[in-house]
């Protein structure tokens, strides 16, 4: 294998990457995730001291606001992959109006979908979440109230993090979610425990928060000293010619993510009708593997960077090198983040203090997903990352789709009623999705067709 790769080097004129630079983009958009999964596990922690039904209607605002979420990261990649690939051709005129054009089309975006969050608000809480009792309902009310008015600030935030990876500089949207996570946590406790708020006490530091960090990483990037940078004016043209490069790679991945979202909604008003335990058990599981898949989801974000400026540079032998290279660093990451979620997880089920029900649950659920995690996941998942990056977006895109629908949705039903295994039967969908996904994207690198894409 060393003498293989050590062929592979030789075929470059330059490495676009050294292994130090891997190491500083990877490390710390690892530890920014980590923060701010952090904080989701301190904020469901800090609600369980409500009540098993505050725990679930915050974790049912979490996934819509996890959808919208989805759906700026998608945007911002887009533009990630934009600027990046103008940046392995050279063009750091056009790299900067790809930055400024992201950040504008995100901003104003944001605001419509903000309103619409509002305006559809009844038919969210009554009719999306199914069958919920009266008191999770109220929870989820005021939570939804308070966290819909960060929606713009989440997408400028997203935008201007995408700006700062693309250069390289992953270290400076880290320090700003360490210093947001810190000061989120600090509220919450004081709020909940200190002030009684009750959910409110979870809201309004996570609104405050997300303020300051699209404050701050906007007002940063105006800075004409870096090769990216935004311009400082009110006044803005849009380029549609340039969003609409943006948006070919956006909207494929944004509508793969709204859709894997939305199907988990779907799902989740499944999971409603087995009871608050289960709500509660399948809100909390989802907190805690989300530190297991951390590092596959960060690696991730920095892999757009690298194989949008070997595809811009007209590299595909790097993208394929650094795409295996990669890949390897995500299974060895991904082996020891499980490794340390299971260890922890008898400490972090005493802490949530749930009924046994759905501690029980909850302890299922992470040992399996850790199982799949560590054998499948990458392959699902990492690989078309490198699809997008090159250009090659629709193909990820109609693959999630419809593996959401005949994987996760129509299996979740019928495992979960027809075979009787409950909440349990969602996530064995879930698995097996993963696994339709990950045979579709080996047969699809391995067959090159990604290579001939553009997206400038």
């Amino acid at each position: 294998m060393e003498q293989t790769s050590l062929a592979t080097k030789k075929l470059f004129t330059k490495e676009l990457f050294t292994n130090g630079d891997l190491f500083k983009l990877f490390l710390p958009i690892i530890i920014e995730q980590f923060l701010e999964y952090l904080v989701g596990l301190a904020d469901s922690i800090m609600v369980a001291y409500v009540g098993e039904s505050a725990v679930s209607g915050v974790s049912l605002v979490d996934f819509v606001m996890a959808l919208i979420i989805s759906l700026f990261a998608a945007l911002s990649t887009g533009g990630a992959v934009i600027a990046g690939q103008y940046m392995g051709k050279k063009q750091i005129k056009e790299a900067r109006e790809a930055a400024n054009q992201l950040v504008w089309f995100a901003g104003v975006s944001s605001v419509i979908i903000m309103v619409i969050i509002y305006l559809v608000k009844p038919l969210i809480l009554n009719g999306l979440f199914g069958q919920i009792t009266d008191e999770v309902r109220r929870h989820a009310n005021i939570y939804l109230m308070i966290t819909a008015v960060s929606i713009p600030f989440l997408a400028l935030y997203n935008a201007g993090a995408a700006i700062f990876r693309t250069m390289g500089n992953s270290k400076l949207p880290m320090k700003i979610m360490l210093a947001m996570n810190i000061a989120h946590a600090i509220g919450n406790a004081i709020l909940i425990y200190g002030f009684n708020f009750g959910t409110a006490g979870v809201a309004i530091p996570t609104l405050i928060s997300r303020i300051a960090a699209a404050v701050i990483i906007i007002t940063l990037a105006l800075n004409k000293n870096q090769t990216i940078y935004i311009k400082r004016s009110l006044k803005h043209k849009f380029n549609w010619p340039m969003i609409k490069r943006i948006l070919s790679i956006g909207v494929p991945y944004g509508l793969e993510n709204g859709l894997f979202f939305f199907g988990r909604i779907i799902v989740l008003s499944l999971v409603a009708t087995f009871g608050t335990a289960a709500i509660a058990a399948n809100a909390v599981s989802g907190t805690i593997v989300m530190f297991q898949v951390l590092p596959g989801m960060a690696i991730g974000l920095g892999l757009t960077v690298v194989i949008s400026r070997c595809v811009g540079a007209g590299d595909y032998e790097q993208a394929k090198y650094y795409t295996k290279k990669i890949m390897g660093i995500v299974y060895a990451a991904q082996v020891v983040s499980c490794i340390l979620v299971l260890a922890l997880l008898p400490f972090i089920m005493d802490v949530y203090g749930l009924s046994e029900i759905a501690t029980t649950l909850t302890m299922q659920n992470v040992w399996w997903h850790a199982g799949f995690m560590v054998v499948i996941w990458p392959l699902a998942y990492t690989l078309p990352v490198t699809f997008r990056a090159s250009g090659d977006a629709k193909f990820p895109m109609m693959v999630g789709i419809l593996s959401m629908f005949f994987c996760r949705i129509a299996l979740a039903y019928l495992l979960s009623i027809y075979f009787n295994m409950g909440m349990f039967g969602t996530w064995v969908a879930m698995f097996i999705d993963w696994i339709v996904k990950a045979i579709i994207s080996v047969y699809r690198y391995i067959s090159g067709k990604w290579t001939n894409f553009y997206a400038i």
